[in-house]
Formats: C-alpha cells, sequence, structure tokens
C-alpha cells in the first residue's frame, strides 16, 4: 500500500488513489483518537475480538460491526460513550502533542487539545421515530463544518458577491448549522430568517423584498409555500439564481414548481439544488447545478460511505441500490463508525466523473428513500398490503395540480379493532379542477400502488399549511399515523 504524504484533492483524485489514502487514513484514525477515547467502541473491539491490524483492506471493514439508531436511543450516561473523551496519559505519549509543546510551550500545547476534544456545541436529531439523540461538536468539527459548507458553496457554482438567506429554522438542528458555517466557510453574505417560525411568511418576504437574494436555502415545503405567497402578493425577485433544499427529500415535480414559481417572480434560469445530510454524519453533501438531480458529491477526505443491502447488510456493487452507511475520518465530539442511516441510495454509489461539473469524487445517486418508510397497511381484516411510502410520496409530489399534500392513516370509526384507513388530504392547484383532480390521484394510485385512499379530502392551502405544520415544525408532517392513538383510547377504556 502506497501512502500519501498529503491529502488528494477531494474533487479530482481518481479512486485508487482515494482506496489507499482511505485505509491509511481510517487506521490512523482508530489508532491515534477513536479508540482510545471512545468508551463504546473500545468495548466493541474488544468483544468481537478486532485490531486496527486486521484491516488491511477495505474490504476488511465490514467486518467490523454496524452502528444503528438503537444504539444510540440509550440512556444519556450511555450516549456518553460515543463522545471522544481524551486521556491525559495517552495524549502526553502522543509525539504531536509533545512536538507542539516543545516548538509552542505547554499552554500552547494544552489549548490545541481543548480545540479538538472539548465540546462547544450541540445538534440533535429530530426525534421523529424515537427520542432526539445529541450530538456534540468540537471546535475542530467547526472546522470541518466549515470545509463542508464551503464545498457546498463550490458544487452550487455560488459566487463571493452572491447573496443568501438561510431560511432554516433557528435549531439545534444540522441543516441550520451546515449552512451558516456554508457562509462563514466560503466567506459571502449570509442572512437567517429562522424560518416561518421566527419571522412568519410575511417577515421572511419583506426580508426578501429588500435584500434581493440569489440564493434562496432552506425546507421543501417552506420555500415552496413562501414562494407561492410572493406570486400570490405580487412580489418581484429578479436575481434568484439558485434555490437549495434541505432536511427532506425534493421530488422531480417540485423542482418544476419551485423553478415555475421563480419565472412568476420574475428570475429566470434558476436552478433548485437539493442537499443530503444527517445529524450523525455532522455535515451534508451537495448536488452541482443540473436540469435532474446530479448525484451527492461526498467529500472523500472527511467521510467514508458504504452501500449494503437492507436485507443482510453485505456491501452491494457500484451503481447498485443499497443502505447508506456513513463513516467519519476526521471527527471529534460525538462519533458513530459504520452508521446504518436507514437511507437508500436508489442509483447507489458511483466514481465516476460528474457529467455536469467534472468532479471524480464519490456520488451518491437518488432518489433516496428510507428504509421505515415501507409500511405495513391492514386495509382489511383478512390481508395486509405493504405499501412503500416513498413511491407514495414521490407520486403525489409528481402530481400535476396538488399544491400540497398530507396522508392521514386512521382506524375506521376510530375503533382499534376495525380495519386501517388511508385519508389523502389536497391542496389543489390554483385553477385545478377538483373533480377531475381527484379522478387522476385515484387513477396514478391504481397504477402505482396495490391499494387506493379510502377518501380524498379537498382543503385550501392555508388550512393544508396549518396540517403539515409549515414555519412551525422543523419537518412538515406529511403522513399523520393516527392509529396508535385509536389502541390508546381503547387501552384507557379497558383499564377503567
Amino acid at each position: 500500500m502506497k501512502i500519501l504524504s498529503t491529502t488528494p484533492a477531494w474533487d479530482s483524485a481518481p479512486r485508487e488513489v482515494w482506496k489507499d489514502w482511505q485505509l491509511h487514513r481510517l487506521r490512523t484514525y482508530l489508532s491515534q483518537r477513536v479508540l482510545p477515547f471512545s468508551t463504546h467502541y473500545r468495548r466493541l473491539f474488544k468483544e468481537h475480538d478486532l485490531t486496527v491490524q486486521d484491516l488491511r483492506s477495505l474490504e476488511d471493514w465490514a467486518h467490523v460491526p454496524f452502528t444503528s439508531k438503537s444504539d444510540l436511543t440509550v440512556p444519556r450516561d450511555q450516549q456518553r460513550e460515543f463522545v471522544l473523551m481524551p486521556e491525559e496519559a495517552v495524549l502526553r505519549r502522543e509525539w504531536s502533542v509533545i512536538k507542539n509543546a516543545l516548538l509552542h510551550g505547554r499552554e500552547a500545547a494544552k489549548n490545541a487539545i481543548e480545540e479538538e476534544f472539548r465540546p462547544v456545541m450541540l445538534t440533535s436529531t429530530t426525534g421523529r421515530s424515537s427520542d432526539p439523540v445529541p450530538f456534540l461538536f468540537t471546535k475542530h468539527d467547526l472546522h470541518n463544518l466549515d470545509i463542508a459548507g464551503r464545498r457546498l458553496m463550490e458544487c452550487g457554482r455560488s459566487q463571493k458577491d452572491f447573496r443568501h438567506i438561510n431560511a432554516f429554522p433557528f435549531a439545534p438542528h444540522l441543516a441550520f448549522w451546515q449552512t451558516h458555517h456554508a457562509g462563514l466557510g466560503f466567506g459571502t453574505f449570509m442572512v437567517s430568517t429562522g424560518g416561518g417560525k421566527s419571522l412568519g411568511t410575511e417577515g421572511n418576504m419583506n426580508l426578501i423584498d429588500r435584500i434581493q437574494p440569489d440564493v434562496l436555502i432552506g425546507m421543501p415545503t417552506f420555500m415552496y409555500h413562501l414562494m407561492r405567497e410572493a406570486v400570490e402578493t405580487g412580489r418581484h425577485w429578479p436575481n434568484l439564481k439558485r434555490i437549495v433544499l434541505g432536511g427532506e427529500k425534493v421530488a422531480e415535480g417540485l423542482r418544476a414548481r419551485l423553478i415555475a414559481l421563480a419565472a412568476e417572480l420574475g428570475s429566470e434560469h434558476v436552478y433548485v439544488i437539493s442537499t443530503y445530510g444527517f445529524t450523525e454524519a455532522k455535515m451534508a453533501f451537495p448536488e452541482c447545478p443540473a436540469e435532474t438531480g446530479s448525484g451527492f458529491h461526498i467529500s472523500p477526505d472527511l467521510a467514508m460511505i458504504e452501500l449494503v443491502s437492507p436485507q443482510n447488510g453485505l456491501p452491494v456493487p457500484d451503481g447498485h441500490p443499497g443502505e447508506i452507511v456513513f463513516t467519519p475520518l476526521d471527527a471529534r465530539g460525538t462519533v458513530v463508525l459504520r452508521y446504518r442511516t436507514g437511507d437508500i441510495a436508489e442509483g447507489g454509489l458511483t466514481w465516476s466523473r460528474c457529467p455536469y461539473c467534472g468532479r471524480t469524487c464519490p456520488r451518491l445517486l437518488g432518489p433516496i428513500s428510507r428504509v421505515s418508510e415501507v409500511r405495513e397497511l391492514h386495509l382489511d381484516k383478512i390481508k395486509g398490503t405493504l405499501v412503500n411510502f416513498n413511491i407514495l410520496e414521490h407520486l403525489l409530489d409528481d402530481q400535476k395540480g396538488v399544491a400540497a399534500w398530507q396522508i392521514e392513516l386512521c382506524k375506521r370509526h376510530d375503533d382499534p379493532h376495525e380495519v386501517d384507513e388511508l385519508i389523502l388530504h389536497v391542496a389543489p392547484e390554483r385553477g385545478t379542477e377538483s373533480n377531475t383532480l381527484e379522478q387522476r390521484i385515484q387513477r396514478r394510485f391504481a397504477e402505482v400502488t396495490e391499494i387506493k385512499p379510502n377518501a380524498i379530502h379537498l382543503h385550501d392551502l392555508a388550512d393544508m399549511r396549518e396540517r403539515l405544520g409549515v414555519g412551525k415544525l422543523l419537518k412538515e408532517v406529511k403522513l399523520l399515523d393516527r392509529r396508535k392513538q385509536a389502541r390508546a383510547s381503547d387501552a384507557q377504556l379497558s383499564s377503567r
């Protein structure tokens, strides 16, 4: 194995170079930072009789057990086991620390260790399916967040003189902080509005009127709502060049609608760019401007991505769909290795040159779907139907005439012993004929799935925004599952 003395260029070095570099980096990272200072992984490696010397190739990394969401949803004292906690005795023996102390003094060496390991910021998972899990950042991590943010800007072909609006909610959530650090890392103008919950829709539109930004950044649903309101109230935003989305999946139908709204606001030739990130990665990955999704460009010096079969956990070949597994290569604070995201890259992983920007870094090809969004809906008492919520989501996002939607799962008559029902709530686009839209939706459900809605309820946009929690919640409620409420109510009655 040839070891490079310098880090290769993240976006242009060939795969063969990165393969050797990542193996060397992984071994160094494990031996010098993770295993000495992570209680969880020190114990895990010992229990499975694993050592760094066992990693003779990247293929050997597949023998290391996965980390999953269930490993993190534990009591707080056990969550601390994933935080790198340096031991002074170990650091005293490290040559880089000794060298720093000799050259710059003991105080400088101590300050450098503080910056590398002391937690200074916390983000957390959104807690949709479980309790929120905190993830700690050190100043070292914030530096990496700057790097990832700068690359987001570079991939998006932003410019230093562009004006950016960050409309993600003020929250301990990766999307907001990654956007904030993208502005810092790239050195450009960025205004954070806090989304709808802070300034409200009117406040956001008024601020955009004054600043006339080149780039709008935020949640897909809120961006659509904001731009639609701007059109309806006669705003003029002629400078828009990019609409950057994060926190939710972006369907092709939504891209087209946002581009059309931008044109109505006076901005032609706008690119809609999606990003892919998650709390456990402590960074996000960008697309580059393209008419369709270009794939999410991974930074191979900061992270290693594997795709595995969701069924058996075995690696899948390049270009094949698989569950995304994440390993950081330079993280401090909270660290998770071989983390199973539950996200499926339907187009697989590729190292081929991006046809739009020419970069040769690894790319995740979408759409990205969730393993957990395949839900069992027992729509009759005899036979259950397996429904992929990802398919329904793309079906509805791409359906012409649908401005907003929500799927509600409930029990018939709110009786826990009755069959499940699927109620579809829809806000039609302006000028869409209601009966025609209902027929189109029913027909598309029949073509794509084995089920159909028990009912379709039409709403105006204001009502749908309230149902979805637009501007109020961190993530809008696209799927409202009320079946557990019926079972809980029945259990309370039974206990009386």
